[in-house]
């Protein structure tokens, strides 16, 4: 377990000392504690939530109603790890709702705030960081824009994409993000910005250059075997044995009523 509460500086921090971050998502109590005992310095309340607990196709039918509750479950942890919550869709299209938003997010136990973008939010970001809230960015493949994009893809590729996530990843750093996700974003980019800006950049699916790397904590113990991603691999089985403990509790139950 951490022995203190980690801060965003913290995490800045990790970035000049050289040390990996590991980051992984949490929706609730009992998980939060669990990655904050192993001593993870960066959770996040993503809202994959969508998919992986409220079954919902893609992140954008999360609430702000939703990453509330999830937030304030997750908290009730009392982690020592930077808690993190995601902005939902829709939540931060003007400067006002950013903050309004971000406030109640921060209201429910988050430590910082997440949201999705570059220039196309910045005003966004610099008035949350004047509100005095933390905030981590997230460019690349942009979930909450999979409809409009129409499917999941990896970013960075083409030369114009390739300099607008550079002029990105800049613009988060003036605006005052401390870390910034890459998600899908093709490796030697996600290199290329993380030595570019002096903030920790935490890659997922984009290569081992990141300063750190997060997963969906399910994906990871392999506790979804419906969903197949190319970047993750599973380090559990733990949806098979799960299946076979229940099993075996039923087979149980039912030998000693047939008694």
């Amino acid at each position: 377990m951490n022995p203190t509460k980690t801060t965003p500086d913290d995490i800045r921090g990790m970035k000049q000392s050289g040390k990996k971050i590991a980051a992984l998502t949490a929706y609730d109590f009992p998980m939060t504690k669990l990655l904050d005992q192993v001593g993870i310095p960066f959770i996040l309340v993503g809202d994959s939530l969508g998919m992986v607990v409220l079954g919902f196709p893609d992140t954008t039918h999360v609430t702000m109603a939703d990453m509330e509750h999830h937030v304030r479950a997750a908290a009730r942890a009392k982690p020592k790890s930077l808690l993190v919550a995601d902005l939902p869709f829709r939540s931060y299209e003007t400067v006002p709702s950013a903050v309004e938003n971000a406030k109640r997010l921060l209201a429910a136990g988050a430590d910082a705030v997440k949201a999705e973008g570059g220039h196309a939010i910045i005003e966004q970001v610099r008035a949350i960081r004047v509100a005095g809230i933390p905030f981590c960015g997230h460019l690349g493949m942009l979930p909450q824009h999979v409809l409009e994009e129409g499917g999941y893809r990896i970013k960075g590729k083409k030369e114009p994409e390739h300099q607008a996530l550079l002029a990105d990843a800049d613009a988060l750093v003036t605006a005052g993000a401390f870390a910034v996700v890459l998600e899908l974003i093709t490796p030697p980019v996600a290199k290329e910005i993380s030595g570019r800006i002096p903030i920790p950049t935490i890659g997922i699916g984009a290569g081992p250059d990141c300063d750190g790397q997060i997963l969906v904590t399910p994906d990871l113990l392999g506790m979804l075997p419906w969903f197949s991603l190319k970047h993750v691999m599973p380090k559990l089985n733990a949806a098979e044995q799960m299946r076979a403990v229940i099993q075996e509790w039923i087979d149980d139950v039912t030998a000693a009523r047939a008694k």
